[in-house]
Parts: structure tokens; sequence; C-alpha cells
């Protein structure tokens, strides 16, 4: 039984799926943001060279089209956070934080709801969202997927 709560991004979402070796915290329930899982799943559907899409590319036709049905399906190992309670969070944060972009509202919203650690790619750690995250309190660190 997971003892703690991870909120990763698209970017370990798509590793992790795709079984890469990810440092995750031991023992945590895994979730994801609706606007991360998007992000992922447009990424696999459309294509193309970026940090997304890339690790899909690199797979032979028929590996690839069982990843991207599989990050389409996504298992039910890996949560996503509910609208009812997550959409009044999100306002809240964004009150306190009005310039801040949808993306990093819903991920601090959700980590606060879920009181989940956020796991960050390194890319998305040299953003705006840790600086947000530590003014609400909430844990966060940076990994690399090998």
């Amino acid at each position: 039984m997971p003892t703690s709560n991870a909120l990763i991004d698209d970017r370990l979402l798509v590793a992790h799926l795709l079984g890469a070796a990810v440092a995750l915290p031991k023992g945590a329930a895994l979730h994801t943001t609706g606007y991360w899982y998007y992000r992922a799943c447009r990424a696999a559907v459309a294509g193309g060279a970026g940090q997304l899409a890339g690790p899909f590319r690199a797979l032979y036709p028929e590996e690839q089209a069982r990843a991207i049905q599989g990050l389409l399906e996504l298992p039910e190992r890996i949560g996503l956070p509910d609208s009812r309670r997550l959409v009044p969070e999100m306002a809240e944060v964004s009150h306190r934080h009005p310039r801040l972009n949808l993306l990093s509202v819903e991920a601090t919203a959700a980590a606060r709801l879920l009181s989940a650690r956020v796991v960050l790619s390194p890319s998305a750690a040299g953003g705006v969202l840790p600086g947000t995250l530590d003014a609400e309190g909430v844990a966060w660190l940076a990994v690399e997927p090998a």
C-alpha cells in the first residue's frame, strides 16, 4: 500500500510508461495532472522530435503503436485528480498567484489537494513552477529519467 503521493510531470510520465528508470519516491502512489497527461498524449499522437514525442519516435513501429495506446489508456495505477475537488483548489491558487499559467496552477493545486511531492524533469525544474511550489509549501524534486 502506498505511503505517500507523487505528482509526476509529462516528461516523467512518458519516460515511466515507456519503461525508463525514473527515481521516483519509493512506495509513493503516482499521479499526474490533466494538462500534463494531455500534453503527453498530444505529443505521442502528433509525433515530432520534441522532448515528449522523441521517445516514441525512437521505437519500432509496432512498439510505438503499443506505447501510444498504453498512454492513451492511462493505467489505473496512475491517478488523475478529481476535477470537482481540483478546480476550486485551482481557483484559490490562481487567486494567490494571478500571473501563473494554467499548467502551473493545476500542478500546484493538484499537489496541494493530494498532499503530494511534485517530481519534475530537469527542464520543468528550471521554470517558474518550483518557486510557486516553494511559496505554497509543496515539496518537490527534480529527477532525470535514465
